[in-house]
């Protein structure tokens, strides 16, 4: 397929990196975009071919409006320019967008009492939750029979293909991902590595090198090492989920239609005793930090690239650097814990091929080589008196989050309600499965004094949920 061909004057781009300085992981990151570009009206060439832009099979949507319903809006708000996507989706295919708000906390509430009313909604964000919970709800509508307007068989997608293929549910495609974001990170001082005498984890990344057993012999030294009267950490922030990812497995699967309970798999029980280990070792802080501290008393903080350009500022000599979650000691490739950016078609819509442009437009801005190109330029431009990236590590992140390089993974389990996936009132009693499993031994650890016993409480909820699903 031919790609668009771009004019780029005075291109206002925002990458991913500074999109996410101001933001944070979770399961409402949803307004945490990817190659969150904007353009002035006269960047994109109207007069090449419109084809180009619109593939070999086009949608007649001239003049339709698709309503968003969001805690966030498409449109260009408080003088900002419009992002690259909606301007080939006015531009190219005229249609428009109209913005319905809902609050980040219930807009979940606001989708089913708008689809219970019969009001007008055509697109949704993604989140961890639409699939399989979403769509048992019948909130949701595969995009199945729009795959040659996205350009699914044009080869726009292939990159992603393994990806897309992963949120296959019950034979259908509600989630396409346009593009990975937010992949936890383990953020460091190459000047503490180097003080300290250990290795560079990146180097070791770059080498295969870094594994479970590379960053626990750095974390134990960097502990025992400590002088008089000094505290030290091996890690702070949040890996938990990343801990378990990083060996490919899921504690839900997903096999021919039919969830099943993986908790006792063993790969899933070493994760659980590496977090054990850490923990019992009083390798980890559980004290919140927004970024790597700047004291030298932390060897690693984990989080996503939203501490990355705080963590620069706040150590300008400390020669910050960023990693991916360690590959596990079995894994075959490195498996990453991340975020998808993705839209989800509202069911009971009327608009899907319109909506399938839009995502097509969206997946568009988020791969052409020259909105990538000028991205990069704006986020290398600010400041360092600001939040700001290093080219090496804006390179770094991208390559992260390349599935040649990268191979995310998706647990169902994360989409499957508030039992599965739930934080209750922050307690192990009442934190939802995926919760505790991911927290129990690192921040709650004597709430529970063995991966056995951890297992066991809670199997018969994965058990009991995954029949409720099966039985749908």
């Amino acid at each position: 397929m031919k790609m668009l061909k771009i004019i780029p004057v005075g291109l206002a781009a925002v990458s991913v990196m500074m999109t996410s300085v101001v933001s944070c992981r979770n399961k409402n990151s949803s307004s945490s975009e990817v190659n969150s570009l904007y353009k002035t009206e006269d960047e994109i060439s109207a007069d090449e071919s419109e084809e180009e832009a619109k593939g070999e099979v086009s949608a007649d949507i001239s003049g339709q409006t698709i309503t968003w319903l969001a805690d966030y809006d498409l449109n260009p708000q408080n003088g900002q320019e419009k992002s690259v996507a909606l301007s080939l989706f006015e531009d190219i295919y005229g249609a428009s967008i109209n913005y319905v708000y809902a609050g980040a906390d219930d807009k979940f509430d606001t989708l089913s009492a708008m689809l219970l009313n019969g009001d007008e909604v055509d697109m949704f964000p993604y989140e961890w939750d639409a699939v399989p919970n979403g769509v048992m709800k019948e909130q949701y509508q595969p995009l199945d029979p729009y795959f040659d307007i996205m350009g699914v068989n044009d080869g726009l997608w292939d990159d992603m293909s393994d990806v897309i293929d992963m949120f296959e549910y019950n034979g259908e495609h509600y989630v396409m991902p346009y593009a990975l974001s937010e992949p936890l990170l383990i953020i460091y001082s190459r000047s503490l590595m180097k003080a300290e005498k250990l290795q560079d984890p990146f180097e070791l990344y770059l080498d295969g090198k870094w594994d479970w057993d590379a960053m626990m012999s750095m974390m134990k030294d960097f502990v025992s090492n400590a002088g008089d009267g000094q505290t030290r950490d091996g890690i702070k922030g949040s890996f938990g989920q990343a801990v378990i990812q990083s060996t490919g497995h899921t504690v839900v699967n997903y096999d021919n239609g039919v969830f099943s309970n993986n908790i006792n798999d063993p790969e899933i029980e070493k994760a659980e005793l590496l977090m054990q280990e850490i923990a019992s070792k009083k390798l980890y802080d559980p004290e919140w930090a927004s970024c790597f501290p700047d004291d030298n008393s932390t060897l690693f903080f984990a989080a996503s690239d939203w501490a990355l350009g705080a963590s620069n500022s706040k150590n300008p000599d400390a020669d910050i650097m960023i990693v991916p979650f360690p590959k596990a000691a079995d894994a075959d490739v490195n498996y990453i814990s991340c975020n998808f950016n993705a839209r989800m078609l509202v069911k009971g819509s009327q608009k899907g091929e319109a909506v399938a442009a839009y995502i097509k437009c969206e997946r568009l801005a988020s791969v052409h080589e020259e909105y990538k190109a000028l991205a990069k330029k704006e986020a290398l431009a600010v400041p360092k008196t600001a939040a700001f990236v290093t080219e090496e590590q804006y390179d770094a992140l991208q390559s992260f989050l390349d599935t040649s390089k990268v191979t995310p993974v998706f647990d169902f389990g994360y989409g499957m309600g508030e039992r599965m996936y739930g934080d209750g009132d922050y307690t192990y009693e009442t934190r939802g499965v995926m919760n505790n499993l991911t927290t129990a031994f690192l921040e709650d650890n004597e709430a529970v004094d063995s991966w056995a016993e951890l297992r066991d409480a809670w199997t018969s909820v994965i058990d009991e949920e995954a029949d409720i699903f099966n039985n749908k």
